[in-house]
């Protein structure tokens, strides 16, 4: 590995140009077929970083709804129990810095800047020399993430999958423990049309000889593909929903409060995270942190309930208040997660009428997931996020149309369809703002006044490793 000179500063937006200049398909319209994955890649990278995949003890959490909520549950957890715990997670609301954490805190921009420095001649050697392409964006953050929390003294890194989970790049760990959460159709074209194979790709995390905890599953098919993966590997099975039920004895806009009943324990828990869902998520991440605990970590029952008490993740089923109208966000972006959130919003929201703000991207069912939320009659303005795979407003709304539902407006942005929606709602309606992460996130930047990173589409020669030493490339 070349090693830089720390007095020679890669500036924060110099690197976020560096790192636009590897190919991204999280954010391209055009995706590559998932047979064509693989994880030689991020080995061959991971193995020039000094086997950085290798360095820090594992949580790896997979799943179609409520992976990022688990894995930030988990990581506040081990905070509290005093372990310093890093955390990967994508897609980010605001910033890029979000998808790499120690703690809940983002990674900075320094921090971040001196990581591109650091690894950016091996991500140029795997993509010359590999024999397998170009290291891709997703694949330099996994390895960025990585060697952050080996830099920085970690004590264990919990890394969320990004898509399915065999040929995801954080595949390339071996967790300590590994969590799969609901198993929902998502990412169809991609993963497969159902749910045996979309199991089976998110199956691919559970490691031999290491503890699986599985979340609540809504499908059979789902857990008996587990159920044989861990069979076939030697690895303990750990169902959350048999390790507890959860009795919910207090709700509000401010979270709710659990009872965590077990056959050898029971936890009265508050969380700021609502709905059914996320006390399922809160069992399950209790659960994942109850295995650890049996591995000889130091995880009290106090630890546990103050990780869940103090977790931050928004973007999921938040309430505020704005111009005398109630508006409720959440980043619901497939059929199964817009039930869930119908079901979130008649628990915890009185309402006469729903205004939607609605904007998807492509690749998600438009369809669908409007379908889910039809039963709530609601007055429809079609927007598009910032996002480049964003579905256009009119095709939202031909969708709407399509289903029969009533369309009030037809906005060019996020923002525009917020102010919108309000106009048109009454003081007894509410405004609820879903369809993806990219709405809520434009939301809250509204709300909160949040300046958001804007990050351009980079084109032309991706730099080279050399002109990192240059000293009219690093200022």
């Amino acid at each position: 590995m070349t090693e830089k000179n720390p007095s020679q500063s890669l500036t924060f937006e110099r690197a976020i140009e560096f790192s636009l200049s590897l190919a991204d398909f999280e954010r391209s319209k055009s995706f590559p077929g998932h047979s064509t994955f693989h994880l030689e890649r991020i080995r061959l990278l991971s193995e020039r970083l000094d086997n950085v995949h290798n360095a820090v003890p594992g949580v790896h959490v997979a799943g179609t709804k409520g992976k990022g909520s688990v894995s930030a549950l988990i990581t506040s957890i081990l905070t509290q129990a005093g372990y310093k715990a890093g955390l990967f997670t994508s897609p980010h609301l605001h910033t890029v810095r979000e998808r790499v954490r120690v703690g809940l805190e983002p990674i900075s921009e320094e921090d971040f800047a001196v990581q591109i420095e650091k690894i950016w001649p091996d991500v140029e050697a795997v993509g010359r020399d590999g024999g397998y392409g170009g290291v891709t964006f997703f694949e330099m953050l996994t390895a960025l993430a990585m060697a952050h929390f080996r830099d920085t003294g970690a004590d264990f890194q919990v890394m969320e999958v990004g898509l399915g989970g065999r040929l995801d790049s954080t595949n390339v760990i071996t967790p300590e423990v590994s969590v799969i959460t609901s198993i929902s159709l998502d990412h169809m074209a991609t993963l497969g049309d159902t749910i045996e194979k979309i199991a089976t790709e998110k199956a691919g995390i559970i490691k031999p000889n290491v503890p699986a905890v599985i979340a609540w599953q809504a499908e059979p098919d789902a857990m008996r593909v587990f159920e044989r993966v861990a069979r076939e590997r030697n690895s303990a099975l750990i169902s959350a929903a048999d390790r507890f039920s959860v009795e919910r004895i207090s709700a509000g806009p401010e979270g709710q409060s659990l009872i965590l009943s077990g056959a050898d324990s029971e936890y009265r828990l508050h969380t700021p995270l609502l709905g059914d869902y996320q006390a399922e998520n809160v069992a399950t991440a209790v659960t994942a942190a109850e295995t650890l605990a049996g591995m000889g970590y130091e995880i009290s029952a106090d630890a546990i309930a103050a990780g869940v008490r103090e977790v931050s993740w928004p973007g999921r089923f938040q309430i505020f208040h704005r111009n005398g109208r109630t508006i409720v966000l959440d980043g619901a972006h497939n059929p199964y997660s817009a039930k869930r959130l119908v079901e979130t919003l008649r628990e915890y929201v009185e309402y006469s009428g729903v205004v939607l703000v609605f904007g998807a991207l492509s690749g998600h069912s438009s369809h669908g997931i409007l379908a889910e939320i039809a039963p709530l009659n609601p007055r429809i303005v079609a927007v598009q996020t910032r996002h480049p795979r964003s579905s256009w407003a009119d095709n939202v709304s031909e969708v709407a149309r399509s289903l029969d539902l009533n369309l009030a407006a037809e906005c060019a942005s996020v923002s525009e369809g917020l102010e919108r929606a309000i106009e048109i709602a009454s003081p007894e309606d509410l405004v609820l703002c879903t369809g993806s992460l990219s709405v809520a996130a434009e939301v809250l930047e509204d709300i909160h006044g949040i300046e958001p990173e804007i990050y351009e589409n980079l084109t032309g020669p991706r730099p080279r490793a050399d002109a990192l030493s240059e000293a009219g490339e690093l200022r």
